[in-house]
């Protein structure tokens, strides 16, 4: 760069980083989401929404699959525990071998729309209904939602043992 004739060097900072040393964010993830599914809704409807539910879940949330094969609904447990935390949530949890209890207060991804001012798509609660289906698909265990408030995402989630229906 030059100043009336004197060469002028600007200096350079560099900063190394690596995604661990940020603190844990992904909410503008769910936004980037939540238009996805109002694309396919609008493109290929509601069954077009549900089959890229399954077929997401089937494989991101395979390891949680198998872990309700293997080890049984503590899986779940410590993941809605792990999850929570991170998103700096409330959730309650009731558990036993064979059965579990997940209420939530508030879904992180509603609070932050309502705060950027983001419309939820109107199938935007298949994202509870269809992924928490797809992960209990193959396994000894079923899901019910037996609440979902669709403007805060309040809900109460029930995963129990098939054989006890």
């Amino acid at each position: 760069m030059t100043n009336a004739g004197r060469v002028v060097f600007l200096a350079k900072e560099v900063m190394d980083r690596k995604a661990s040393d940020n603190e844990y964010l992904h909410k503008d993830f769910h936004i980037s989401m939540n238009v996805g599914l109002e694309f396919v809704r609008e493109n290929y409807g509601r069954d077009g929404v549900v089959e890229y539910l399954k077929t997401f879940s089937s494989h991101y949330y395979a390891p949680l699959t198998q872990g309700l094969k293997e080890q049984g609904l503590s899986v779940l447990r410590d993941y809605f525990q792990k999850i929570y935390e991170i998103e700096k949530a409330d959730c309650k949890i009731e558990y036993s071998e064979d059965l579990m209890t997940v209420a939530i207060h508030e879904c992180p991804a509603l609070k932050h729309f309502k705060k950027m001012k983001v419309t939820p798509s109107s199938l935007y609660i298949l994202t509870t209904l269809t992924v928490y289906e797809t992960i209990c698909e193959g396994t000894p265990f079923a899901f019910e939602c037996l609440e979902y408030d669709c403007a805060t995402g309040k809900s109460v989630l029930k995963f129990f043992r098939r054989d006890l229906l």
